[in-house]
């Protein structure tokens, strides 16, 4: 390791996914832990002190918050780690959770291994950095006061997240319960729950609150 090496944590789900990601990494980037869940990543982080953890935005474990749960959990112990997560997800509500959570920035996994070695050497060096496409959503929801959203978005759960963008969508009750391996029951009792939480009083109200907040 050189002295100019810049010291990575890789954190994501897909053991094949982390193994290509490493193999893509220029070579003054040194991959010094890598994790696969919530709580892997916290002791990885910890043990470690990296630079730049590259983090997967949905993660299993912890209390099923995923990357921002990584961030809480590392960043009062660990400022001076920069944060730079890396999804297949470009939805908006991911990109500001995690942004306000405390990454410095947010790229999509279709992006190359020159791209990525880039962006871990920009936000090494303290730089904000986005994939072109978020930069724009991002920038209009830290600039317009629309912060308040991921507010909104705090009260629910994981799983009531995932309710909550179907059924805007206009997916049936059926379709929510096959997408997500549950019953339809159980998707009735989200949806009453996120309806609640949201001040909402319908499906039609939901989506609406979905569409004018852009998180379809």
């Amino acid at each position: 390791m050189t002295d100019t090496a810049i010291r990575v944590v890789v954190v994501d789900d897909h053991a094949i996914f982390r193994s290509g990601l490493k193999a893509d990494l220029d070579a003054d980037l040194v991959v010094v832990g890598e994790a696969a869940t919530v709580e892997e990543a916290i002791d990885a982080v910890s043990s470690t002190r990296p630079d730049v953890v590259l983090l997967d935005v949905h993660l299993p474990g912890g209390r099923g918050h995923g990357g921002r749960e990584v961030i809480a959990g590392c960043a009062a112990l660990l400022p001076e780690t920069k944060f730079l997560a890396l999804s297949v997800s470009d939805a908006a509500e991911d990109v500001v959770s995690v942004i306000r959570a405390g990454a410095r920035g947010y790229v999509t996994k279709s992006i190359s291994g020159a791209e990525i070695s880039d962006a871990v050497r920009r936000v090494a060096g303290g730089d904000a950095v986005f994939s072109p496409r978020l930069a724009g959503f991002v920038l209009d929801a830290f600039g317009t006061g629309d912060v308040a959203v991921e507010d909104e978005l705090d009260k629910l759960s994981a799983r009531e997240l995932e309710v909550m963008r179907l059924i805007a969508r206009g997916y049936s009750y059926k379709e929510v319960a096959k997408t997500l391996f549950i019953s339809i029951k159980t998707v009735e009792s989200h949806v009453s729950a996120v309806l609640r939480k949201l001040q909402l009083s319908s499906r039609h109200e939901l989506t609406r609150w979905a569409a004018d907040r852009r998180l379809l």
